[in-house]
This record gives structure tokens, C-alpha cells and sequence, in this order.
């Protein structure tokens, strides 16, 4: 009966951090969402300075009032092909919770969308692809307008190893 209880407050609480508010954007022809909450700013593409010996997808640091904030390009880190930078393209300034601490992190996309509050019932588990796939960075599908928005985890798009060397660039 205890295990019982447990298993459906975390399916409850997994329910309920899905729900609610979300930036959304593009890469490619896809639409994704990050939770709100994660989200700090969106600002325009600014010069981004490369720093020697990071991964592909780290385009490098910006200087943002003062701090100094590394930045990823997601098509990149999601092995789509790239593209020249357009007026729509932009940098949306997010918060990543690691092991070690909160880091402030800018990731590059196609355009940001608009902000949507997404309901418990527009939200769908996301698929198995099979046990080779690693997609623990998706929280869910969200089934809205006729299409899908891949709601991410923005915590978990980067892996330890990862954002390890990101606090090193910053």
C-alpha cells in the first residue's frame, strides 16, 4: 500500500513540474519549449568570443553587463546542420542547476516563439525510442494547435562531463 502511495505522489509531482508556463522556440522546423522559470533573458546575437579547446557546441562567452556567461548552440548539441545567423536568431540566457552549482548559460536558437501555458492533458510522455537513445533532456511532448512541442529539460541537455567544462570556459 506505502509503495503504491509513493509511486502515484511521484507521478503526481512529475505531472504537476510539466505543467505550467513555457518559453517556446525553433530549431529547424521543430518547436521546443524550456520551463519559464529557467529562463532569465532573451537578447538579440551580440559578438560571442571563442575560447580555444571546447566542445563544437560551445560557441563560446559573451560578456553580459559584466558577467561573463558561456554560450551553446543547440543545433549543434543536437547534431542538426548549421546555419547562418538571421535578425530572428538569439540567445536565450538560462539557468542550469548542476552537481556543483546554478550556472548562467546562453543557448542560440532559429527564434523564440512566444510564451505558453501548457496543461496537464496537452502533455504526453515521451516516446521510447529504443534503449541505445538518451532523451532524459525531454520531459515531455505537448500536443498543441495540430502539431508537437518537445518540452525540455534544460538541466539535463548537457551531461556532467559537459557543463564541467562550460564552468571551466566561464
Amino acid at each position: 500500500m506505502a509503495d503504491e502511495r509513493t509511486t502515484m505522489d511521484q507521478a503526481i509531482k512529475a505531472t504537476t513540474i510539466k505543467t505550467g508556463k513555457y518559453l517556446t522556440f525553433s530549431l529547424e522546423k521543430e518547436e521546443y519549449g524550456i520551463g519559464i522559470l529557467k529562463v532569465k533573458e532573451i537578447i538579440g546575437m551580440m559578438p560571442i568570443t571563442s575560447v580555444p579547446r571546447t566542445p563544437a557546441f560551445v560557441k563560446g562567452v559573451v560578456n553580459l553587463r559584466g558577467k561573463v556567461i558561456p554560450v551553446l548552440d543547440l543545433r549543434t548539441k543536437f547534431e542538426m546542420e548549421a546555419i547562418a545567423y538571421t535578425e530572428r536568431t538569439c540567445i536565450i540566457v538560462v539557468e542550469i542547476d548542476s552537481d556543483a552549482a546554478t550556472i548562467l548559460l546562453g543557448i542560440v536558437v532559429d527564434s523564440v516563439s512566444e510564451v505558453l501555458n501548457i496543461r496537464e492533458e496537452e502533455i504526453e510522455e515521451t516516446p521510447k525510442f529504443g534503449t541505445q537513445l538518451k532523451h532524459d533532456y525531454i520531459l515531455g511532448m505537448a500536443k498543441r494547435d495540430g502539431g508537437v512541442k518537445i518540452l525540455l529539460n534544460i538541466d539535463r541537455v548537457l551531461s556532467g562531463e559537459e557543463i564541467t567544462e562550460i564552468e571551466q570556459v566561464s
